[in-house]
């Protein structure tokens, strides 16, 4: 028997912990009954259009024919097998797809579980790769102050290490180096003073594996958008002091800045590069860690003679269907003009917001949109307020920030932006 959305919500309070959440001073929190295009339908009858695309992974809506479809076909094939000596059609084929569609040079796909999990092999792979050149005190990575990388260990290490959500575990972690982020804006000129803490810190290249980072745009760290000469400058100055370098594209990549891949604005390819979110168009959680061929020769001519690293569900055939029918999706849809209108409709909706007294800045990029409030606030006091505008919208701190699916009409995202204006006009 169903349960109805009073015994949801009572199981989910006493049981269920959410991601951020406390049991103790629980947030508001929504059953759902369906999904469909980008509305999400809750267990109450209220119907939401989605601007979070499920933490930035659903591009081409909910409940899509084509999707079911492919995850109904493999299913009847073969629904997870092993990966270890093993192989089949659909991880194959996504491989392929994923080295003809990033920058040049990536050619080797390790297959994962999750964002997090690929920024883990990212990690591994530019540890062991040093190991096996001999260069064993190599072992350190050099990040972004503003930057995030997911929450496992290695990730944390590498995430801010004060606003990152992660000090409480500062003493656990492994101890990384970190420069002051870009300041010059997307837009803007670049100021070479941008580079300087970063050369700072590459002088301690005898001790650095990586240079890890999040390409164009800092997503969790504030949706920062930075300029694209910083990061051809980074390219230069690892290869200058014979550092790697990892781009983190598991929020940007498969289109949302307006680019295939954000690497793209500066037309330069990393030595890692990780992949997740969008990557199965958020049917199922799947991730990618691609490089190229000194990374992988350096690692099989060392000491272990293999890559230290194999998860359970490494290559799941239902999630590398759903990422095969979702590229083609994103592909035969245009995705460039779809962007192209999101980011027109996201600016011209989202501009009045700047009027606003509550409200420090507004910016879009591709399919990103940001309204920078002067203040934190709540998520208990928000949220409540845009599922009363029939919208889903999930801030936090200063930002109130959309990523909408791909498919969102005009008129959906009129409403969004017109929600998203109402709530904040609220606001003292």
């Amino acid at each position: 028997m169903a349960l109805s959305n009073d015994d949801i919500l009572a199981g989910d309070l006493a049981h269920v912990w959410h991601p951020y959440s406390s049991f103790l001073t629980p947030s508001p929190t929504y059953a759902v009954r369906s999904a469909k295009g980008v509305t999400i339908t809750l267990a109450d009858g209220r119907e939401l259009i989605d601007g979070m695309s499920s933490w930035w992974s659903v591009l081409h809506g909910y409940n899509h024919p084509r999707m079911n479809a492919a995850l109904a076909a493999q299913a009847e094939q073969v629904s997870h097998v092993m990966f270890g000596g093993l192989t089949h059609e659909p991880a194959v084929t996504l491989c392929q797809k994923l080295v003809e569609l990033t920058p040049a040079g990536l050619n080797k796909v390790f297959l994962s579980d999750s964002g997090s999990v690929s920024v883990e092999v990212a990690m591994k792979m530019a540890l062991q790769y040093w190991h096996s050149q001999g260069r064993p005190e190599k072992h350190q990575f050099l990040a972004l102050k503003k930057g995030y990388h997911g929450d496992t260990f290695g990730a944390m290490s590498v995430c801010d290490p004060v606003t990152g959500m992660h000090h409480l575990f500062r003493d656990n972690l492994m101890q990384q180096r970190f420069a002051e982020p870009p300041n010059s804006n997307f837009y803007g000129e670049f100021d070479e003073a941008d580079l300087e803490s970063l050369k700072e810190q590459l002088h301690h290249h005898k001790q650095l594996a990586a240079v890890i980072l999040e390409p164009i745009v800092q997503g969790t760290g504030g949706m920062r958008f930075y300029s694209p000469v910083y990061l051809q400058k980074v390219r230069e100055l690892c290869d200058q002091y014979n550092v790697l370098l990892i781009a983190d594209e598991i929020a940007t990549g498969f289109g949302r800045t307006g680019k295939l891949f954000a690497c793209e604005h500066a037309g330069i390819s990393p030595d890692i590069m990780c992949l997740g979110k969008t990557l199965t168009g958020g049917y199922m959680t799947l991730a990618a860690t691609l490089c190229n061929d000194k990374i992988s020769d350096g690692i099989c001519r060392g000491e272990a003679g293999v890559f230290m690293h194999g998860p359970t569900f490494m290559g799941n055939p239902l999630a590398c269907a759903m990422a095969n029918t979702s590229i083609d999706l994103l592909l035969e849809n245009n995705w460039q003009a779809q962007v192209s209108a999101l980011a027109a409709r996201l600016s011209e909706g989202l501009e009045p917001c700047r009027e606003l007294a509550a409200v420090a800045d507004v910016r879009v990029l591709g399919g990103i949109g940001v309204v920078e409030l002067h203040q934190a606030q709540t998520l208990d006091e928000l949220q409540p307020a845009f599922v009363a505008e029939g919208i889903w919208v999930r801030p936090f701190g200063k930002l109130v920030y959309v990523m909408p699916p791909y498919v969102m009409s005009a008129n959906e995202l009129a409403t969004l932006t017109q929600g998203i204006y109402n709530v904040v006009s609220r606001l003292s």
